[in-house]
């Protein structure tokens, strides 16, 4: 039996392109019908629930992505050529935090979400 986990649930435009963006983050697809898709890297899930009509620049949706090697990640994921945030801002892959708060880089997906990856030693 798996252990007790919540896990993320974004919206998707088009289940195609959403898979597209997170494969290149190294995320597969474990699960998908014509009403759900579930994705995972390592112990991480996302799910991803249809909806054609969103607007990416006025999407509102979010998760936190918790992990033990930030920079590690970061230096994955900062090399890719991702897309500009839908919503017009360039994306931005600095390191926030620090210094008494939470250590965080900030990806914007294909859908507009925002993903906050966080270091698990500064939470």
């Amino acid at each position: 039996m798996a252990p007790d986990r919540i896990t993320a649930n974004l919206p998707s435009r088009d289940f195609d392109e959403t898979l597209r963006f997170y494969e290149q983050l190294g995320f597969t697809l474990h699960f998908r019908n014509d009403g759900w898709m579930i994705i995972g890297r390592g112990t991480m899930q996302l799910e991803f629930y249809p909806h054609p009509k969103l607007v990416a620049a006025e999407n509102w949706s979010s998760a936190c992505i918790r992990v033990d090697d930030l920079d590690g990640l970061h230096a994955q994921w900062s090399v890719l050529d991702l897309p500009d945030d839908p919503n017009g801002r360039p994306l931005n892959m600095d390191m926030i935090g620090g210094a008494g708060q939470p250590r965080f880089f900030p990806v914007i997906d294909c859908n507009g979400s925002l993903l906050r990856c966080i270091d698990n030693g500064s939470v």
